[in-house]
């Protein structure tokens, strides 16, 4: 695959029909079974990837005559379909990851994508995700977020203190603070301008913006 401005990873699971925010020129690679919620979408795979425990056959067969590549991993394995997926988008230099990830279903699954998109390993990209109605953004060092006046945002601490948290925009500011893992600190913030920034010193941030997607 060559080298990506910006990759759509979509897991496998239920969400809403359509998703007006997602880039509309990007690379969509499909987590298993994520390769249904990808062409339920309108969005055409470039690559399917996992271990096919949850896609249907022929709807892989279909999407490799249609041009798509396939790997294949075996059920044993030490990493789950979407963080393969994830891999696959980083070695094809993608510098914008967006995770279209679902929030029914299993709940270690979606613990498991939001720590995820927190990892080191992605900190070479931005990285966004959907979440049912919900739209997450992991905040490294400095970041701008739009939103409506008045519209909802939590801000939580990812595999780690975040510290040095600052705000400008938000209704509630943070001035140099430091969110811990587990602490509702940032949670239920307003927007009070329709661009937020928000900078860490240290750390990594997941801001969440509930019903962005709907």
């Amino acid at each position: 695959m060559q080298d990506i401005d910006t990759a759509v990873v979509v897991a496998a699971g239920e969400g809403p029909d359509d998703l007006p925010g997602l880039p509309g020129r990007a690379t969509v690679i499909a987590a298993d079974g994520g390769l249904h919620r990808a062409l339920a979408l309108g969005l055409r795979p470039s690559l399917v990837v996992g271990d096919f425990d949850s896609a249907d056959p022929d709807a892989v067969t279909a999407a490799e005559r249609a041009g798509a590549r396939v790997v294949r991993h075996p059920a044993a394995k030490d990493a789950t379909d979407l963080e393969l997926a994830l891999d696959e988008a980083l070695a094809a230099g993608a510098r914008r990851i967006v995770v279209v990830a679902s929030a029914e279903g299993r709940l270690d699954h979606l613990a498991a994508v939001l720590l995820l998109l927190g990892a080191e390993s992605l900190a070479a990209a931005e990285s966004d995700a959907f979440g049912g109605d919900a739209l997450g953004h992991v905040v490294r060092a400095e970041r701008v977020l739009h939103g409506g006046v008045g519209d909802l945002v939590t801000l939580l601490a990812l595999n780690g203190p975040a510290a040095g948290v600052s705000t400008d925009g938000l209704a509630y500011p943070l001035r140099g603070e430091t969110l811990q893992p587990g602490s509702s600190r940032g949670v239920s913030n307003v927007f009070s301008a329709p661009d937020a920034r928000i900078t860490v010193e240290r750390g990594v941030i997941l801001a969440i913006l509930p019903g962005a997607a709907a």
